[in-house]
């Protein structure tokens, strides 16, 4: 499930929001050639992979890419698997392998040429975390519950921050401009064990905003400003927002010396028009103008939405009434027909 509607709720608060995921879910979930994320990645990595493929000198990724391997055999295997001797990452929709000891390029059958062109390019060590970016549609750190860090990231749909800034710092460094985040932070040794046990946990995260593409790093997209109440009415809002939500997970490693309490970060991005997440994904307009007139002050803030909030609650109103009327006239003629006496 890529989005729970559930998750939201108001009020809204900054908070875990962890969950047990139900035995037999994926994981990982394949990127084929064409889909939007691997576009948006293919694209990312050909012009900026030291933006999103990072790591602190002293890291060793390779444990994490076997771990996602290991995932990606399970879950999609024709995207990504890891070979037997546990030596190469292996990529059938793309046609390609990857040695995770030396960075050495092998084909399969005809390999996809733009993928094989952009790992070519890139240094031997930072190959396995492109492979592993092209073919699937999350984005990947790993957490390591000692240190309470980061210490490897390979993330190319950042939600308007920078991976660079954020790789090897401590927890409470990287939430520190989280809004509201307080009682995240003060978990933060709690949760990191919690997430780098046996018991698989997810959390949701969603926002409106008015771009609607998703890779949202700071240096490679700007911002959109929210038109002002004198351009847009409060539907036209709606027209033109994007509902953009992740879905976070963990992949804990096996304990081993190299890896220790360690478990890597799944992020699952989506972006949609606002009103085709209201339509076909079961987002409940009434729900979602409640937890955003109840954010604070500080989260609307940070999420950029002082400007839109209002006129997004009242456009989400007026869809709850509309639907709400609907939903009345339908269960009055229902009921009128049932009564009618056969002829």
């Amino acid at each position: 499930m890529p989005f729970d509607p559930a998750a939201i709720t108001s009020p809204f608060r900054m908070q875990p929001g962890l969950r047990r995921v139900a035995p037999g879910t994926a994981a990982v979930h394949a990127a084929p050639p064409g889909s939007p994320e691997f576009e948006a990645k293919l694209a990312a990595l050909a012009s900026h992979a030291d933006q999103c493929l990072v790591g602190s000198a002293d890291v060793d990724a390779r444990p994490a890419l076997r771990a996602i391997g290991q995932a990606a055999g399970r879950d999609c295997s024709a995207a990504l698997s890891l070979t037997a001797d546990r030596g190469r990452l292996q990529s059938d929709a793309l046609g390609l392998v990857v040695d995770l000891d030396n960075g050495s390029i092998a084909q399969l059958g005809r390999p996809h040429s733009q993928a094989q062109a952009v790992l070519s390019a890139l240094a031997a060590g930072q190959r396995a975390a492109a492979l592993v970016s092209l073919a699937l549609r999350e984005d990947f750190a790993l957490v390591d519950a000692a240190s309470a860090s980061l210490p490897w990231m390979a993330v190319c749909l950042p939600s308007h921050w920078d991976p660079r800034e954020k790789v090897g710092q401590d927890f409470r460094t990287v939430h520190a401009p989280v809004a509201d985040s307080d009682n995240v932070r003060a978990a933060a040794a709690h949760l990191l064990a919690l997430v780098c046990g046996e018991q698989r946990w997810e959390r949701f995260v969603w926002t409106v905003t008015t771009w609607p593409g998703l890779d949202q790093h700071p240096e490679r997209h700007i911002k959109r400003p929210w038109p002002d109440a004198a351009s847009a009415s409060a539907a036209e809002l709606i027209d033109i927002a994007t509902f953009r939500t992740e879905r976070q997970g963990f992949i804990a490693l096996p304990a081993t010396p190299e890896a220790k309490g360690q478990a890597v970060f799944t992020i699952e991005v989506q972006a949609r028009p606002l009103r085709q997440a209201l339509a076909d994904e079961g987002v409940d307009p009434a729900a979602l103008s409640a937890a955003l007139a109840s954010m604070t002050d500080a989260v609307v803030a940070y999420r950029s939405l002082g400007p839109a909030r209002d006129r997004l609650c009242a456009g989400l109103d007026a869809i709850a009434q509309q639907r709400s009327a609907s939903a009345s006239t339908g269960a009055t003629a229902n009921a009128a027909s049932s009564s009618t006496p056969a002829p």
